[in-house]
C-alpha cells in the first residue's frame, strides 16, 4: 500500500508537468496568409528575380533604339606650302562625312519583338519560381505545425514518464519493485526520447528552410484553425478540366510555349538578317577632290554573295522543331502530374475517412484513462506501457496523416499552377 500511495501521489502531480514551455519572445507567430505576405515582401530570390525582369525590360528598350549616325572628320596634319600644322583654314584641307545605317526587311521591329518575347519569358520564369517557392513555403509551414502538435504530446508523455520512472526508482531503491519493472519504464522513456529527438531534427530542418524563405533569423510558429484546414477539399471539376486548367495556368508550360514562340521570332529575324542593310551618308571635301568644296552623297550595302546567313537560318529552323518537341513533352508530363496528384489526394482522403472524426478526442480520453486507471491500480505495468506506446505512436501517425493530407492538396494546387484552396 505504501508503494501504491507513493506512486499514485507522484502520478497525481502530472497535470503540473503538462504545462508547456512558452515559445521564445522573439518567435514569429504567423498564419499562412501572414507568412505568404512576409514571403512575397522579403524573399531574396523573388527580389532578385524582379531585378532580372527589370533588366530584361531594359534590354527590350535597348532593342527598340535606332542606331546612331557615324560622324568622321579628317584634317590635314601638315601643310607643306604654308608650313602649318593641322591646317584647316581656307588654304588647308578638311573632310567631313556622316553616315547612317538603315535597317532593311523590318529587322528593327523583329529585334523588338524578340526582345519583348524574352522579357515575357523572364516574367514567366519568375512566376514559376514563385510557384515553387510558395509550394515549399506551405508544405514546410504545415509540416512544422503538425510536428509541433506531436511534440506537444511527446512532452506531456515524457513529463508523465519521468515522474513515473522517478517514483519507481525510489521504490526500487527500497526494494519494493523489481529491476525488470524499472528497466521496462526506462526503456519506454528512452524510446520516447529517441522519437522526440528525431522529431526535433525534422523540426529544425523545416524551421531552417522556412526561415530562409521568409528571410528571417527568428523562429516561426505556424498558426492555423480547423476552418482553414477544412478548405482543403477537391474542387467540383472533372479531372480532364483540371488537367486543361494546368496547361493554361502553369508557368512552366507557358515558358515552353514562350520558348517556342521565341524560336519562331528568332527564325524570322535570321531570315531578315540575310538581307543587307543600307548605309547612307553625305561627305564634304575641301580641297582633295576633283573640285574644291566637294559635297557628295553615298549609298552602300553588302553584297550577299558568300554569306547569306545560311547557317544561322538553318539553326533557327531546327531550334523551332526542338522547342516544339519540348513543349509537347511538357504538356504530357503536366497531364500525368495532375493525374498522379489527384490519385494521391484521393488516397490520403480515403485514409483520413478511415479514421473517425472523433479519433483524436478518443485518444486523449484513452490517455487520461490510462493515467487514472494506473493510479488506481486497475492496470498492470505491462498494460500501462503498451497503452502509452499505442497512444504515442497513434498521435505521431495521426499528425503525420494530417500533414500528408494538406501536403497532397498543396501538391495538387502546385501541379495545376493555381491556388485552389486559399
Amino acid at each position: 500500500m505504501r508503494l501504491l500511495f507513493s506512486l499514485f501521489f507522484c502520478v497525481a502531480l502530472l497535470p503540473a508537468c503538462f504545462a508547456q514551455t512558452p515559445p521564445p519572445a522573439d518567435t514569429l507567430r504567423l498564419s499562412l496568409a501572414q507568412a505568404d505576405s512576409v514571403f512575397r515582401q522579403h524573399n531574396l530570390l523573388l527580389l532578385a528575380g524582379r531585378f532580372q525582369v527589370e533588366a530584361s525590360r531594359a534590354e527590350a528598350l535597348q532593342a527598340s533604339l535606332t542606331a546612331n549616325p557615324t560622324l568622321t572628320v579628317e584634317a590635314s596634319a601638315y601643310n607643306n606650302e604654308t608650313r602649318r600644322v593641322v591646317d584647316v583654314g581656307r588654304q588647308g584641307q578638311k573632310v567631313i562625312s556622316i553616315e547612317q545605317l538603315l535597317a532593311t526587311a523590318g529587322k528593327r521591329n523583329k529585334r523588338v519583338a524578340l526582345a519583348a518575347q524574352r522579357t515575357r519569358l523572364t516574367e514567366l520564369e519568375l512566376l514559376d519560381l514563385l510557384r515553387g517557392l510558395r509550394y515549399e513555403l506551405r508544405t514546410r509551414f504545415y509540416a512544422i505545425y503538425f510536428d509541433q502538435q506531436t511534440l506537444q504530446r511527446f512532452d506531456q508523455q515524457r513529463a508523465m514518464l519521468q515522474t513515473t520512472v522517478a517514483a519507481y526508482q525510489t521504490q526500487y531503491d527500497r526494494n519494493n519493485v523489481s529491476l525488470r519493472e524499472l528497466l521496462r519504464l526506462r526503456t519506454l522513456l528512452f524510446q520516447l526520447d529517441n522519437d522526440r529527438a528525431t522529431l526535433l531534427g525534422q523540426l529544425a530542418e523545416n524551421q531552417q528552410a522556412l526561415q530562409t524563405l521568409l528571410s528571417t533569423d527568428r523562429a516561426v510558429r505556424p498558426l492555423t484553425t480547423d476552418a482553414e484546414l477544412a478548405r482543403y477539399t477537391l474542387p467540383a471539376l472533372p479531372d480532364d478540366t483540371l488537367r486543361q486548367l494546368a496547361l493554361r495556368n502553369r508557368p512552366d508550360v507557358l515558358v515552353k510555349n514562350a520558348e517556342t514562340e521565341e524560336a519562331r521570332l528568332n527564325y524570322t529575324l535570321q531570315r531578315a538578317l540575310a538581307v543587307p542593310d543600307l548605309q547612307v551618308g553625305a561627305r564634304y571635301d575641301q580641297a582633295s577632290d576633283y573640285i574644291r568644296n566637294y559635297v557628295g552623297v553615298s549609298l552602300s550595302a553588302d553584297i550577299p554573295l558568300f554569306n547569306r546567313n545560311q547557317g544561322a537560318i538553318r539553326a533557327a529552323r531546327s531550334q523551332i522543331a526542338y522547342q516544339q518537341q519540348l513543349a509537347q513533352q511538357q504538356a504530357i508530363q503536366v497531364r500525368n502530374e495532375v493525374s498522379t496528384a489527384l490519385q494521391q489526394v484521393r488516397a490520403v482522403e480515403a485514409r483520413v475517412q478511415a479514421v473517425e472524426s472523433t479519433f483524436t478526442s478518443q485518444l486523449e480520453q484513452l490517455n487520461q484513462g490510462v493515467i487514472t486507471s494506473f493510479r488506481r491500480g486497475n492496470l498492470t505495468l505491462i498494460e500501462f506501457v503498451d497503452l502509452v506506446e499505442a497512444y504515442t505512436d497513434s498521435i505521431q501517425q495521426l499528425n503525420r496523416l494530417k500533414a500528408d493530407r494538406v501536403g497532397a492538396y498543396e501538391s495538387l494546387s502546385y501541379r495545376i499552377g493555381r491556388d485552389l484552396f486559399n
